[in-house]
């Protein structure tokens, strides 16, 4: 395994206190760095106050329930993604997972519309994403979902997605808006908002089949929307460090959270992404308070308030 940075003591102190809401970890479909229970205890090491559990095809509210009562100083939650592994736009499946206490719901990701449609290359060097092979095996078998759409040929929200986006905001859970395209994301989120829909992420808006310009995510952002930015998108060379940051720059920090997306095998230990996020923001000249504001108080905005039955 190759060789990662460490992150500084000062950007594990800026960090303390915050949660990762996008991390992939085992048990998995495909090999990950480290299982819930071993990453809980590590966070706990590290002054982390939690994580969310986030897989492209199976739902993980119940795995966090487990984890939370026996690292219970780690608040440990679940998620869902409306892939067709969980029925695609399926009010149903997100309905289940808000009583069994989840805190987000994306759209859909690998089954997505612009993901399966998308021509865009990553840039020289890029890793690609782990989830390409499993989405090729499925290809080979015949048996790949439907796509999974969002709006019409108008452009117009497809009346399923909003009766999905009611749930969501009747359990007060968050929306993120999976690998959706720069159009397809405005028209659901000002639907979430319509709906009632309290918090509202734009998966990481720089990844490859996405790569929304600036004045598109400051449109998100007046809409209401935290724009997600992940440390694997240029880490892993899917994106320039410094576009990223001139992103953050134009859109206002405050706008901004940070995550990991950690939990490759190749990639450095999930626990490290936050803080090694920290230090390289505040290489670039970023601000403590700037990135506090990215790191703790924002991921901990969308952590707060899920009702857990």
């Amino acid at each position: 395994m190759s060789a990662h940075p460490v992150p500084s003591a000062r950007a594990r102190a800026l960090v303390a206190g915050a949660y990762d809401t996008h991390v992939h970890i085992a048990p998995d479909v495909m090999e990950r760095r480290i299982d819930d229970l071993d990453l809980a205890h590590r966070f706990a090491e590290v002054g982390l106050a939690g994580f969310v559990i986030k897989s492209h095809y199976v739902a993980t509210a119940e795995r966090a329930a487990v984890v939370r009562k026996v690292v219970p100083d780690v608040d440990v939650l679940g998620a869902v993604t409306l892939n067709g592994s969980m029925g695609g736009m399926n009010p149903v499946a997100v309905e289940i997972a808000g009583r069994q206490g989840a805190r987000i719901v994306w759209m859909p990701t690998v089954d997505s519309a612009n993901q399966r449609r998308s021509t865009a290359a990553d840039l020289p060097g890029a890793k690609p994403a782990m989830w390409g092979a499993v989405q090729a095996d499925l290809h080979a078998q015949g048996i790949v979902p439907d796509v999974v759409e969002v709006v019409d040929a108008d452009g117009q929200v497809l009346e399923r997605v909003r009766q999905v986006l009611r749930v969501i905001a009747r359990h007060d859970l968050v929306l993120a808006t999976g690998h959706l395209s720069g159009d397809e994301t405005l028209a659901v989120v000002h639907a979430a908002r319509d709906e009632g829909v309290r918090r509202i992420v734009v998966t990481h808006p720089e990844f490859t089949s996405q790569r929304l310009p600036a004045d598109h995510q400051r449109e998100l952002a007046e809409a209401g929307a935290l724009l997600e930015r992940c440390f694997t998108t240029p880490y892993t060379g899917k994106v320039a460090w410094e576009e990223m940051f001139a992103n953050i720059r134009a859109v206002g920090p405050e706008h901004s959270v940070l995550s990991s997306d950690l939990g490759q095998p190749f990639n450095p230990p999930v626990e490290d992404g936050l803080a090694l996020f920290a230090d390289r923001l505040l290489d670039a000249g970023f601000t403590e308070q700037e990135v506090r504001t990215m790191a703790v108080d924002n991921s901990r905005h969308l952590a707060a308030a899920a009702t857990r039955l």
